[in-house]
């Protein structure tokens, strides 16, 4: 083989290597969110925040940590139901000026760009939602997506991860500030139900119990060769 075409090959190579993020979760970016509502229907009732949350694996130690975080206060959708239970539970006034908030398509867009430059260079193909009952936070978020005519989300349509069971497996806790002291992380309840706090707390528990299965034994795989996995049984077995 010529030295050209060997350095082509290795050059290939590296390009399909695969990072230690990529293979953590086959190639899936979670990305740690939380939305403030107006009520619990998706289609009808007003998204008023949104906070994403990426995060950081060190390649030496194995373990997740906290990246960066993006927060959008976010105007009621024209048409929008507003719950007054769900706004007084909140404390959130969608009227008041100085929340500065920015219409449905902004945050989106604004979210979803930073979510693509990290899952670029984490070399990851598509996002995953990690969040605190995360089918009604992915209910919201897919239909803002859609009520936005935006084309493509990179949040895989309905793959998530929840930390409500994650936590009840791991800690024997599924409410959030529960489970972020049965782990030892602080929780103000006085900062909850902000998009923003949520998020980052969601975030420090999700890195939390990740890391501690990996710290157990849990990662990497102990058969670690995929032949290994589709091998046939032996007489013996």
């Amino acid at each position: 083989m010529s030295k050209s075409l060997q350095n082509k090959n290795n050059s290939s190579d590296d390009k399909n290597a695969k990072s230690a993020f990529a293979q953590r979760f086959r190639g899936y970016f979670p990305v740690v969110v939380d939305v403030e509502t107006a009520g619990f229907n998706a289609q009808t009732d007003a998204l008023l925040e949104i906070a994403a949350t990426t995060l950081l694996l060190d390649e030496e130690t194995g373990l997740f940590s906290l990246d960066e975080t993006i927060h959008f206060n976010v105007d009621p959708f024209e048409g929008a139901n507003l719950e007054k239970a769900a706004l007084e539970f909140t404390g959130i006034d969608p009227t008041n000026p100085l929340r500065g908030a920015v219409d449905e398509y902004t945050a989106l867009t604004g979210t979803f760009k930073l979510i693509r430059k990290k899952m670029k260079a984490a070399g990851c193909q598509r996002a995953v939602m990690v969040a605190h009952n995360a089918s009604f936070d992915l209910g919201f978020v897919n239909a803002a997506t859609e009520r936005c005519l935006i084309k493509r989300s990179p949040f895989h349509p309905f793959v998530s991860f929840d930390t409500t069971t994650l936590s009840g497996l791991a800690l024997g806790q599924t409410v959030l500030a529960k489970a972020c002291l049965a782990a030892g992380l602080e929780f103000n309840n006085s900062e909850a139900h902000s998009a923003l706090y949520d998020t980052e707390k969601t975030a420090e528990l999700f890195c939390f119990i990740v890391n501690k299965w990996q710290k157990m034994g849990g990662w990497p795989l102990v058969i670690d060769d995929e032949a290994q996995l589709h091998a046939e049984p032996s007489n013996n077995d």
